[in-house]
């Protein structure tokens, strides 16, 4: 049986263990999707049932009448889509506006904005019109200053938002930020972007799933993918534990928890790094009241490794933030302790709201740091998506959706940057890239201290 080539340790993909999250916890039971039994042919076969396959698969068989065969080693919505923060909002690019125009030009920048636009409104209109159950709360997101230097650059972050986004940003002191609702300590201001909104990614990836197989599509879950191959005559050759599937063309959606031989083309070309997340008891209204915090809106603030919060439905707390280059128990327990250290520093007044929940999960970067959607290396009729930088609950939706009118031969009229068909490079000495996270966590992380 071939080997996966990964770069974390076993357990970061180890299908049979429960994640340990909130939202796991308060999924309804849902009968599985079975594994593939037997060989198998189909006209698009697509590898991963996260946000970007769901979406993939559902458009092909909604909007081009396609059969689309998915296949995904756990459950769909297992890996990042189904324990991410359920954020959806603007994002996937880690790139900066400024580096943007200076590689892609002003058109392109404008073109993204237009993108991410698109994403969100996409996924708001699937929960609407797809009765997806998905706990959307709140429309609004807000990005607040970490430090004083950060503070002062909020103007001309909204001023670029206005100008290339055509979007109309609040820009709020610190005062202003508590009586909207969001009060920490070390919060130097912020603004609110209208667009977001935060949601319940299990739910809406167990949503997509649903719309996607009635309309046609065909799921198979507990179904890992061992190899891809190009045949002679232009098909694919999938190998699975318990089959084979020929496919006349190729979706590849598994992100942050591919394999670099999985295709080979893909080898250092994706860089997952850990992100963890906690969620507290509910909080009492005093405490709301004591601490500030009443709004239900999501949050992140300006730190290079941000930290990201918001107020659930039930009054719990969700906080999560970068850390580990690994997913062991000991980096699990270290991060457990640094996470909860960074969340009572910025919101003392719920030192006692103990932590119920702690997981962990994939976010994948390029070395780029902007998102690719596009062909699979020299492969005619063999198309990815991947590198959402966090921003995956919209993005990732969107891509899906995009890869989709490809293979149909019939793309969406909704825009493409060229920056997101920009093929990624590969990272230097691809087996080693992980080791590189600690330092690159340093670095990051004085650059927020502001020195």
């Amino acid at each position: 049986m071939p080997n996966l080539h990964r770069i974390y340790d076993a357990h970061a993909y180890d299908t049979q263990t429960p994640v340990g999250s909130y939202w796991e916890a308060t999924m309804p039971a849902t009968p599985a999707f079975p594994a593939l039994d037997g060989d198998r042919r189909a006209g698009v076969a697509i590898i991963g049932a996260g946000y970007t396959g769901l979406s993939t698969a559902l458009h092909l068989a909604r909007d081009y009448g396609e059969a689309p065969l998915v296949i995904e080693a756990a459950q769909p919505g297992w890996g990042a889509s189904g324990r991410n923060a359920g954020f959806c909002g603007f994002g996937g690019a880690k790139l900066g506006d400024s580096a943007i125009i200076r590689r892609f030009g002003e058109n392109d920048l404008r073109a993204f904005y237009s993108a991410q636009k698109e994403a969100v409104a996409l996924v708001r209109d699937l929960t609407s019109s797809g009765g997806i159950e998905a706990e959307a709360q709140v429309d609004g997101e807000y990005c607040l200053a970490h430090n004083a230097s950060a503070a002062r650059a909020l103007p001309e972050v909204a001023e670029g938002l206005r100008r290339y986004a055509g979007v109309e940003c609040s820009v709020l002191s610190a005062q202003e930020m508590q009586q909207e609702g969001l009060h920490g300590d070390g919060f130097h201001g912020g603004f609110l972007l209208p667009q977001g909104f935060g949601l319940n990614p299990g739910k809406y990836a167990a949503g997509l799933a649903r719309l996607a197989q009635q309309a046609g599509a065909v799921i198979h879950g507990s179904t890992p993918a061992l190899s891809v191959q190009e045949e002679p005559g232009g098909t694919y050759i999938i190998e699975t534990p318990t089959g084979r599937i020929q496919a006349d063309r190729l979706i590849v959606a598994s992100n942050g928890y591919s394999s670099d031989n999985l295709p080979d083309w893909l080898r250092g070309r994706y860089l997952p790094v850990v992100s963890h997340i906690i969620v507290t008891r509910p909080l009492t209204e005093l405490e709301k009241q004591t601490q500030g915090w009443t709004t239900r809106r999501i949050a992140y603030d300006t730190r290079n490794l941000l930290h990201y919060f918001r107020l659930l439905p039930d009054d719990r707390v969700l906080f999560g933030m970068r850390g580990t280059s690994n997913i062991t128990a000991g980096s699990m327990q270290r991060m457990r302790r640094q996470i909860r250290h960074e969340f009572e520093a910025l919101f003392p007044a719920l030192i006692c709201a103990e932590t119920e929940f702690h997981w962990s999960g994939l976010v994948c970067l390029t070395r780029g740091l902007i998102p690719y959607a596009g062909q699979i290396g020299n492969w005619r009729r063999a198309w990815t998506g991947f590198g959402y930088h966090g921003g995956g609950v919209a993005m990732a939706t969107y891509t899906g959706r995009l890869l989709a009118g490809i293979a149909a031969g019939k793309p969406y009229k909704s825009p493409l940057p060229s920056l997101m068909q920009q093929r990624p490079a590969a990272i230097p000495f691809p087996r080693l890239r992980r080791h590189s996270l600690p330092l690159a966590y340093t670095f990051y992380g004085v650059r927020d201290l502001g020195w």
